[in-house]
């Protein structure tokens, strides 16, 4: 949930602190802090509640220099977004420094603890218990070594944690570790980095180094970094990840914000996805690693989820159920968690579905059904993640890195990858013959340019916005598989305007949500040429009846849907309409966008959201 950046080396510190910290704000946003060792051997530090770009002015007034720092950007668990709680924490000699992404859950004791030892706190935070812990360490058992006074300190833990560390006394030495959110390194000629992610390093490498839980890193001004494991042994051969993708993929590129860029790329996306795929045999997805025998006896499947990436589980649901004939069991991972009694069997598959591959919850969940001895494949944006680490075999889709918090590009391209799913399974268990799978690959190559169609039509969405500019809520309306589509489109509204917005199966709207409904009352329909077409389009009158405004997703030519509604965001021919909801979709991330805009709203950093939710 938070961003966490260090460096030591030849150069100045700051400048890669504050930049690291800009890559990495999608992790969190409410406060943000650089400390660096100063020439003079002291700790330098700004810190400030607000964006990064608030705490880089402050960074330029107290002219911090140095050449060995860490920095944080900070979505609020423990504390509210304060000066006094961002980050980085010191001890009480202001010789050591931490940052922290995670959460410790026995820090109350630990606090208690060191208080009773004449500690003094100056935060709220879970995390500062951390630097205490290093300085019990550091004057005791560790004998002023920061490799051993991180491992003694982080044995005291519970909880998850991705944490940087540096020490007065010991200037450029970086130390660095984690267990349970991510952390990478590298080394250069320039000097030895540490990030949450590999976004704020592909700027300075393409190769870096991914510590697994409990390793500790010791990073060095040559550039070079050492790597232990949880027994102190040395790790000559750590894990390492390459970038393969060019920094600037992380940058605008000329557009007004980053969702405006990534709606944007998503036919790429989706190429990329689908290229090569079908083989002499069928849809390969050798990501799979389980042979047609063993997809053959497949049983049930539970597709596990949170937030945007749960709504691509439901679309997959319906679709392997409809060609694969395999029953399939959707679930939210946080309350999946919590389930007393899971069904499986020994041929039962578990998919997790996580953009960043670092979702707590499902990531949870994944180790749960893993422990009951269920195979785990994973459909993630990033391969070198724990989801991707963790499972028996990844999807990555592909879609390059998404620096909106609010997904767009990720979540077509899931979908994308759920459908190849469906084909793999039923190719392997004969629910379709060859020439079926081929026929719906056809069909699905034919999306990109159905979606860049979509995207010329943007002017239909700016226009439909307008219908917001009084609301105080509205409701999305869908039948069958654009019921996802709705519930996506009354996500997104939500999350990025700070509307409401309230999505229920059309056919359920008259079972309570219609007394929402007034004169001028938004509501967004998706009713394109389907089985269900007529039963929506029913639901439209319905809601006009009571004076509501319609907006409806339909499809080209639809003379019926044109003659009821004000707005029609219009979406050419789909081949399947099972595939409807990766081209409708669309246009309901641009109608956000565009409400937000005009609400005055930053689409890229909603309030209160983060990118990666590492925490439970």
């Amino acid at each position: 949930m938070c961003g966490v950046v260090g460096y030591t080396g030849k150069n100045q510190a700051v400048k890669f602190l504050l930049d690291g910290l800009q890559t990495l704000e999608y992790r969190g946003y409410d406060s943000a802090g650089v400390e660096v060792v100063s020439p003079s051997g002291n700790l330098h530090g700004v810190k400030c509640a607000g964006r990064v770009h608030t705490l880089a002015e402050r960074c330029q007034a107290a002219n911090l220099v140095g050449t060995c720092g860490i920095g944080h950007t900070r979505w609020a668990t423990h504390g509210a977004p304060t000066d006094r709680n961002a980050h980085p924490h010191t001890d009480c000699s202001g010789r050591i420094a931490i940052v922290h992404n995670g959460i410790i859950e026995n820090y109350l004791e630990l606090k208690r603890y060191l208080m009773e030892r004449g500690h003094e706190f100056k935060s709220d935070t879970d995390s500062e218990v951390i630097a205490h812990l290093i300085e019990e360490a550091w004057n005791g058992a560790a004998r002023g070594n920061l490799v051993e006074a991180v491992r003694v300190a982080t044995e005291r833990l519970e909880g998850s944690w991705a944490l940087a560390c540096i020490c007065a006394d010991v200037p450029g030495q970086l130390v660095v570790t984690r267990k349970g959110s991510p952390l990478v390194v590298a080394s250069t000629t320039d000097g030895a980095y540490a990030a949450s992610d590999v976004m704020p390093l592909a700027s300075v490498t393409s190769h870096v180094i991914q510590l697994n839980d409990y390793d500790i890193a010791l990073l060095t001004p040559d550039g070079a970094v050492k790597v232990y494991d949880h027994d102190d042994e040395e790790v000559h051969h750590p894990d390492t990840i390459d970038i393969d993708w060019d920094a600037s993929a992380a940058t605008l590129g000329g557009y007004a914000d980053f969702m405006a860029k990534e709606i944007s790329e998503q036919p790429e996306a989706i190429e990329r996805l689908l290229k090569d795929r079908l083989g002499q045999h069928g849809i390969e997805l050798d990501e799979l690693k389980m042979g047609n025998k063993d997809l053959a006896q497949i049983d049930r499947i539970f597709v596990i989820a949170c937030g945007t990436s749960y709504h691509v589980g439901l679309i997959a649901k319906i679709i392997i159920q409809t060609w694969a004939k395999i029953p399939v069991f959707c679930e939210y991972a946080s309350e999946f968690n919590y389930e007393d009694e899971v069904l499986v069997t020994p041929h039962t598959l578990c998919v997790i579905i996580t953009q960043s591959g670092e979702t707590a919850d499902t990531l949870t969940a994944a180790r749960r059904m893993k422990g009951m001895g269920c195979k785990v494949f994973a459909i993630t944006n990033v391969l070198g993640s724990s989801a991707a680490r963790e499972s028996d075999g990844t999807m990555d889709i592909q879609a390059g890195p998404e620096v909106c918090v609010a997904s767009t590009k990720a979540y077509t391209a899931q979908m994308v990858a759920a459908v190849l799913l469906a084909l793999r399974l039923a190719q392997a268990n004969g629910s379709m013959d060859q020439q079926e799978v081929e026929r719906h690959y056809r069909d699905l190559q034919q999306i990109p340019d159905l979606i860049r169609e979509v995207l010329k039509r943007s002017w239909q969405d700016q226009q439909a916005a307008k219908l917001f500019r009084n609301a105080h809520s509205a409701l999305f309306l869908g039948r069958g598989v654009n019921s996802t589509t709705a519930y996506e489109g009354a996500l997104k509204l939500k999350e990025i305007s700070y509307l409401h917005a309230e999505a229920y199966p059309a056919g359920e709207m008259k079972h309570g949500p219609i007394a929402l409904l007034e004169p001028g009352f938004p509501v967004v329909a998706i009713v394109p040429a389907d089985h269900v077409h007529d039963k929506t389009l029913s639901n439209i009158e319905e809601c006009i009846a009571r004076g509501a405004q319609v907006i409806a997703v339909a499809t080209d030519g639809d003379e019926s849907v044109a003659k009821l509604c004000q707005h029609v965001l219009w979406v050419p021919p789909v081949p399947d309409e099972l595939l409807v909801p990766i081209v409708a979709v669309v246009h309901l991330q641009i109608l956000a966008r565009y409400v937000a805009r005009a609400r005055g709203c930053d689409v890229d950093k909603p309030r209160n959201l983060a990118k990666s939710v590492t925490v439970e």
